[in-house]
Formats: C-alpha cells, sequence, structure tokens
C-alpha cells in the first residue's frame, strides 16, 4: 500500500492497522466513507453497529449501498461491500441500536471506536461506554450545510462540546436536508483520524473541534476543555 512510504508510517504502522479492531456505530453518511476507507486502508477487524434498514433516501449520501440494497439491514449489505473490497478485512455486522444497557458491552475489546450516530441518545451511550472502557473515540455530526470532528480521549467528553442537550433533532438527516459530499468530507476526516490514532503517527484532534461550513469550504479549529478526571 503507498500508505507505508509516509513518513511516521512504514510497515510498523501497516502492521499496527492489521492488528487493530475498530467498532464503527451508525453506517450511515459518515459511517459508510469511514468504513470503506478504513478497510481499504487494512484495519484488521471492523464491526459495523446500526439498527436501520437502507431506505431510498440515504442513496445519496450512504456511499456503500445501491438501489438493490433498499430494504435490506445497513449493517448487512455494508459487510458484503467492504468483504468484497477488502477479503483481508474481517467484518462483523451488529444490527442493533446501542443504548445506556448494551453499548459498552458492544465495545469492549475494540481498539478505537468511531461514532457516526446521529441522535443525541446514541452519542451518549457511546461516549459513556468508551470513557468507561478507556476507549478512544472519534465523533463526527453533519447538519446541513456543517460539519464536525474531533477525539474524545484522556477525559475529554461530548458533554465538554455540549454541556446542555441540544435540539432533539441535531445531526438528524432526516429532520432536515444534509449535503451528500459533506458527509463524505466528515467521514473520511474520521477515518483518517482513526489511521493516525492506530498508528501513532501523530497526536489527532484530542482537545480540538474542527469544525466546516461547505458553503466556504473553510474548516475552524475550536479547543475542547476538559482532560483527565479524578
Amino acid at each position: 500500500m503507498r500508505q507505508r512510504a509516509l513518513p511516521g508510517f512504514g510497515a510498523a504502522g501497516q502492521e499496527a492497522l492489521s492488528a487493530a479492531s475498530v467498532a464503527i456505530v451508525g453506517v450511515g453518511g459518515l459511517g459508510c466513507p469511514a468504513a470503506l476507507y478504513l478497510a481499504a486502508a487494512g484495519v484488521g477487524r471492523l464491526t459495523l453497529i446500526d439498527g436501520d434498514r437502507v431506505a431510498v433516501s440515504n442513496l445519496h449520501r450512504q456511499v456503500l449501498f445501491g438501489p438493490s440494497d433498499v430494504g435490506e439491514a445497513k449493517v448487512s449489505a455494508a459487510a458484503a461491500r467492504l468483504s468484497a473490497l477488502a477479503p483481508g478485512v474481517e467484518v462483523t455486522a451488529v444490527p442493533a441500536r446501542l443504548g445506556a444497557s448494551s453499548a459498552r458491552e458492544a465495545l469492549a475489546g475494540h481498539s478505537l471506536v468511531l461514532d457516526c450516530t446521529d441522535t443525541w441518545g446514541s452519542r451518549l451511550a457511546v461516549d459513556d461506554a468508551a470513557a468507561g472502557l478507556g476507549i478512544p473515540l472519534v465523533w463526527g455530526a453533519v447538519q446541513g450545510w456543517f460539519g464536525q470532528v474531533t477525539v474524545f480521549s484522556g477525559g475529554r467528553s461530548v458533554r465538554d462540546v455540549f454541556p446542555e442537550e441540544p435540539a432533539p433533532d441535531f445531526g438528524v438527516c432526516d429532520a432536515g436536508g444534509v449535503l451528500g459530499p459533506l458527509c463524505g468530507q466528515v467521514g473520511a476526516a474520521m477515518a483518517s483520524q482513526a489511521v493516525v490514532l492506530l498508528t501513532g503517527a501523530g497526536p489527532g484532534l484530542a482537545g480540538t473541534l474542527q469544525v466546516i461550513d461547505a458553503r466556504d469550504g473553510e474548516w475552524r479549529s475550536l479547543p475542547v476543555s476538559g482532560g483527565v478526571r479524578a
């Protein structure tokens, strides 16, 4: 793979990816491109977690699916597509929506978690479970023209960015319009952060929230407070 030629990557970086186990929670507009790039990069094991089925309205942004997948479980359709793309990657499909009572068990044993969900309850459940397990969390969100991405680790959490619960439709694509290519940008940024963290190539975005407005194409970096808690 050409990524082996990157400074600080090399054979050791590729071996680290091959040994890694990544959970992707939410196989939608963010989870599809993130999973696609991580499978292509050679991550050893991907666990796809989502309880939804493919709908026609998903197809403009959920790039693992086509018209023939409509009505199928997202995790099953995505797993089949990823296995065809990268047969050396072990893909596990979990057709479930995580909640406070199930997230910890589902995420245990993974090297890294990507939160690609779009509801507040799911985000908090995934965040709490990852923090309790000591697993770094790559987090992303898209709504309308705006996208966000960061990494929560070292005691930082979703609540450091959103100390109060946002409006019920925050980040829910079906509650309003969403730009398909923007989902691709944010999902790809999440995959990049995952590769950086898994290979130890750099510090990643821990402590920084990046926000993009697709209308001007500019990424803005905002500090995230919080840190190691006693």
